[in-house]
């Protein structure tokens, strides 16, 4: 047990390392987009790419988690992550900025399924909402750090933080390199033909509703997360540390729900309900976001929005692992291939609707979470112990 919470400990290291390289660059996108005369679309299809190439790679990546193992496909994607940032911070073109971002997007598509399955493989059922609770808070607490030393570093250099992040990237590969062990139960999978899960899969009741809840919140979230600093750049004049100080809020309450709060919510009303309930709130705050109009209330929107988004995550990954049996792998793959479609589409159509109008990128994604909420209305939990 000490050796699995050692292992948890590391995993719960990596994902913070990788969300905060992922948090740098929201405070400092405006100053970026005015350095090198951007548009909101230009931006919206930078910020996507990285979503663009974990789509791509994301099923061949969940395929070979379950192939490979997952220890492999950590310190791989960690290191594609660390040259990532470091890209970025030396970046002075746009070309290198996509390449960059491009890159992160490949590192994900690595880390997050292994890290997943890595959990799952570690954990009993009972003790899995708890382990992937704080899964989500690591990513969390990666967003608080991560726009906080954007912000603030930005001061000295908009490129110096992206440094950092380049070398906790190998830092952390390191460690895991020399701590990390292959899942006992994956090593004795290994052994065994494994079957390969087919794309008709993800069309299964009991898939399907789960991934399409898992595109439409990544979607509205990365819609949000997106432009937000650019909206309240154009329309309040707020500095990278006033964005900063806003997402970080956000993110420290969202870290303390899933720690304090998810493992009791989800025994009190079920996945399926706690993910509906997360929608309903995440709907209500981003159109909220239209009218409020003083710092103090969009701050209080901002750290509140994120509270509903934090707690459907790990809800909808909870819920996966619980029905996927030896299909790790592949759901997590899945998982990740659904989120980055809505971390796609989010922010290329929220680019443009932005250009259009400050407000409709936030009007489309409340559509789209609406679809969300009745889908879930819809949603029959299959009787998991039996799957």
């Amino acid at each position: 047990m000490k050796k699995n919470n050692m292992m948890l400990a590391i995993l719960l290291l990596n994902l913070f390392i990788a969300f905060l390289g992922i948090g740098l660059v929201i405070p400092v996108t405006p100053t970026i987009m005015n350095e090198l005369h951007l548009s909101g679309s230009i931006v919206g299809y930078l910020v996507a790419s990285f979503a663009i190439a974990q789509l791509i790679v994301s099923p061949i990546s969940g395929r070979w988690v379950d192939r490979f193992g997952r220890k492999r496909m950590i310190i791989i994607g960690l290191i594609i992550f660390g040259i990532s940032e470091f890209l970025f911070g030396i970046g002075e073109t746009i070309t290198v900025l996509f390449l960059s971002r491009m890159l992160g997007g490949v590192s994900a598509a690595f880390i997050m399924p292994a890290v997943t399955a890595f959990i799952a493989d570690i954990t009993t059922p009972k003790e899995r909402a708890k382990a992937l609770g704080y899964m989500s808070a690591a990513i969390s607490t990666g967003f608080i750090i991560g726009p906080g030393f954007g912000g603030f570093l930005a001061e000295v250099t908009t490129r110096l933080p992206f440094f950092f992040a380049a070398c906790f990237a190998l830092v952390a590969a390191i460690l895991s390199f020399f701590t990390l062990r292959e899942p006992a139960r994956h090593v004795e999978s290994l052994g065994n033909t494994i079957e390969k899960p087919t794309f008709k899969r993800i069309f299964k009741p009991m898939y399907f509703i789960s991934f399409m809840i898992i595109f439409i919140s990544s979607f509205g979230l990365a819609a949000f997360e997106s432009l937000f600093s650019l909206f309240v750049d154009h329309k309040f004049g707020f500095t990278p540390k006033d964005i900063a100080i806003m997402i970080t809020g956000g993110a420290i309450v969202g870290a303390v729900a899933q720690v304090a709060l998810f493992d009791r919510l989800t025994r009190l009303v079920g996945e399926v309900r706690l993910i509906r309930y997360s929608l309903i709130l995440s709907t209500v705050l981003v159109f909220l976001m239209t009218f409020v109009n003083t710092y103090f209330t969009v701050l209080l929107v901002t750290v509140v929005v994120f509270l509903g988004f934090d707690l459907m995550r790990p809800a909808v990954t909870t819920y996966l692992t619980k029905i996927a049996e030896n299909e790790q792998g592949f759901v997590g793959g899945m998982n990740s291939m659904f989120t980055s479609f809505g971390n796609v589409l989010g922010p290329i159509i929220g680019g443009m609707l932005f250009d259009v109008n400050l407000n409709f990128p936030f009007y489309f994604s409340v559509l789209l979470l609406v679809v969300g909420i009745g889908l879930t209305v819809i949603w029959k939990q299959p009787q998991i112990e039996k799957q």
